[in-house]
């Protein structure tokens, strides 16, 4: 099966494919974001279809950063024995997983967690509810959340971590001239606006060492006036690979975004599959990391050929695995017909009922 079949590494971390299953919610830890015996039997599931690497859905590090219901969360230590029966069943089952850290800014929901939104700038529009600028001494806070988040994902058995740094999320708002108008430290040009989620990388490896595989997720394009842009988002990467990050995955876009957030309806052709493919080709003639790319791919012949021609080292996807959760191996098998996923984006709309992320068809 080429290349897309071939076994990879990252930083040590052994992956059965190069097709990634990219984080989502679902919908599917308990009130208190812990983690659920359903949320288990999701990620089994999930194993078994023949994944390289599964992302955890976003994970807040710190309660005032959680962004909706029933959403996972690593902010206790009490997290850890429910997560570490998460990661035995997904190595049971011959995949590998890493958790993806995430603080939602100023979008987080205030009527579940009862506390204000932290914003990177007061005043600034998006916002839908009452914010509270972040202090400096916030700021370290939430740098040292991070860490504590990863070195407990690493106590639960989690092949590594991924900083959730794309989609409007906190770590993307500081990068964004369109939300961080800040005067001070963290705001103004990139090296200063770059400063936090850099801080995080530090404060990591100073924790879990070199040998933890640490991946980013990271905009190539805010797609929105004044937004982030591809020139400074290659520039970040590169400035996080220096750091020590092993990998980077390319996604774009903001709940603000339109018709350009970051999953998109209606792909029906192969014309509109891979949408972050041009960006994606200017990540890999800058890094030395492997880049992820993610965005619309729905056929076998657009991730081999994404792979085979260079545009990514691995291909990842989310909703294909909400209808179809085995797919992988179907196409392993020989049965390389397009994915069942007809991109209605209806599947975020199921998981609201309170059933978990589905498929409305």
């Amino acid at each position: 099966m080429g290349l897309l079949f071939e076994r990879t590494e990252i930083n040590g971390m052994e992956l059965r494919s190069r097709i990634v299953r990219s984080a989502t919610w679902t919908g599917l830890a308990d009130e208190t974001g812990g983690c659920s015996q359903q949320l288990i039997r999701f990620y089994e599931t999930l194993a078994r279809g023949g994944a390289g690497l599964l992302v955890t859905g976003h994970a807040y590090v710190s309660r005032e950063g959680q962004a909706g219901p029933r959403q996972l969360g690593v902010d206790s230590d009490a997290a850890v024995p429910m997560l570490a029966r998460l990661t035995q069943a997904v190595h049971r089952n011959g995949g590998r997983v890493v958790m993806q850290l995430s603080h939602a800014g100023l979008y987080a929901d205030t009527a579940l967690t009862g506390l204000p939104a932290k914003a990177v700038t007061a005043g600034k529009r998006y916002s839908r509810h009452q914010v509270e600028e972040l202090t400096s001494e916030e700021i370290e806070g939430i740098v040292r959340a991070f860490a504590a988040g990863a070195r407990r994902a690493r106590r639960a058995g989690f092949d590594g971590v991924q900083l959730h740094a794309a989609h409007g999320y906190l770590l993307n708002q500081f990068l964004s001239p369109a939300y961080n108008v800040r005067t001070d430290g963290y705001g103004g040009d990139l090296h200063n606006r770059v400063k936090p989620l850099l801080e995080i990388v530090r404060r990591i490896r100073g924790v879990l060492g070199k040998g933890f595989p640490l991946l980013v997720k990271l905009n190539c394009h805010d797609f929105l006036a004044d937004g982030l842009t591809e020139s400074d988002a290659v520039q970040v990467a590169a400035m996080l690979e220096k750091e020590g990050v092993d990998a980077i995955e390319v996604s774009g876009g903001t709940r603000e975004s339109g018709a350009f957030k970051s999953a998109r309806a209606g792909i029906v052709s192969e014309q509109d599959e891979a949408y972050f493919e041009p960006f994606a080709r200017l990540f890999k003639e800058r890094l030395n990391i492997p880049v992820i790319l993610v965005g619309g791919i729905r056929r076998y012949a657009t991730a081999k050929r994404l792979v085979e021609t260079g545009a990514a080292d691995y291909v990842a996807m989310c909703r294909p695995f909400i209808k179809e959760p085995g797919f992988v191996c179907r196409w392993r098998s020989g049965d390389t017909a397009t994915v069942r996923c007809v991109s209605d984006n209806e599947c975020l709309g199921v998981g609201l009922t309170g059933s978990g992320i589905g498929c409305s068809r």
